[in-house]
């Protein structure tokens, strides 16, 4: 029988989470992209949003075996804006025994102010002269890189960027510039070309993501500041009328090795951190209200004519 304390009465907060600080990646970082196929064309395989708020769905679950099952349930879903993405670059990479290193990577000549701020800390003091040596760079030499690429790597990324001058209310006009894998494709030179197709052309997120798609989502969690070990780690108080507090762990290790373990829960930084949530379902991949779209929220059991968008905006959105 299974009658173990790690049964019955398991420790609290995972371990794989540690340490539990602050995250320095905001933007959110992807670092696995899915398996690569050669039977399907090439296509990109990640897309950059902004959450704007939440709302809920009414829908009929259809999973045989739970109470609800054929019953209307209230969902949560999250609203999430994604204006069109820029693809300005590719950098190709070989596989190594220390895993994968970058061989090349060609920008294109044009670059968008905005996203030139994001090589420069002061914009308004700065020169201003990034990739103004590489625009005078001759196409041969590019191509020639290319080629090199074409020949050598085994992974191809696109460098894309977002456009914050399309965002309402958000402060921020530096871009965030992100590496994107290209999937697909018999050969490495067929993911160059596909890629350099899309130099300095938006990308639009249903040309990357389909309706009841799967997918994975990347960001960071709401910070909380520092909190004490019940709400951090959930752990039982201890008895009323404890000496010096009850908001805390009884006991933080023994006597001997004399000092704490890394496994124990103690108080500290809660949110903020850099998490990845898997399988969450596409509802829906609407035209936005700047695309002249008025009813991106009405369904086919409710066809009243309405934006997503609540009147006032979202509320604490940018």
């Amino acid at each position: 029988p299974r009658v173990h304390r790690k049964f019955s009465l398991p420790r609290h907060g995972h371990l794989g989470f540690k340490p539990r600080r602050r995250t320095k990646h905001h933007r959110g970082r992807i670092r696995s992209f899915p398996k690569d196929s050669r039977a399907k064309p090439p296509h990109l395989t990640a897309f950059a949003g902004f959450k704007a708020g939440m709302t809920h769905v009414l829908r009929e679950n259809e999973r045989p075996g739970t109470k609800t099952f054929k019953k209307e349930i209230v969902e949560a879903v999250t609203v999430i804006e994604t204006p069109p993405i820029v693809v300005v670059g590719l950098v190709g990479y070989i596989e190594t025994p220390r895993g994968l290193r970058s061989i090349g990577t060609v920008w294109t000549k044009k670059l968008d102010n905005n996203t030139l701020r994001r090589f420069y800390k002061n914009w308004r003091n700065a020169k201003k002269k990034a990739f103004s040596k590489y625009r005078e760079k001759k196409d041969d030499t590019l191509e020639k890189q290319l080629k090199r690429m074409g020949k050598y790597c085994t992974v191809i990324r696109a460098i894309c960027h977002t456009q914050l001058h399309l965002l309402n209310g958000i402060s921020q006009k530096k871009n965030h510039i992100f590496e994107v894998q290209i999937n697909g494709g018999k050969s490495a030179e067929e993911k160059i070309n596909f890629g350099r197709g899309l130099f300095e052309k938006e990308v639009r997120v249903d040309q990357v993501f389909a309706q009841n798609e799967n997918i994975d989502v990347i960001g960071v969690t709401k910070g909380k500041g520092f909190c004490g070990v019940m709400k951090r780690f959930g752990v039982k108080h201890l008895q009323k009328k404890s000496h010096r507090g009850y908001r805390k762990v009884g006991c933080i290790g023994a006597w001997h090795p004399s000092r704490v373990a890394w496994t124990v829960a103690r108080a500290g930084q809660l949110g903020y951190h850099h998490r990845t949530e898997l399988n969450k379902k596409i509802y829906r991949l609407g035209q936005g209200e700047r695309h002249g779209c008025k009813n991106n929220a009405s369904t086919k059991h409710d066809p009243t004519e309405k934006g997503i968008t609540p009147m006032g905006g979202f509320p604490h959105y940018g």
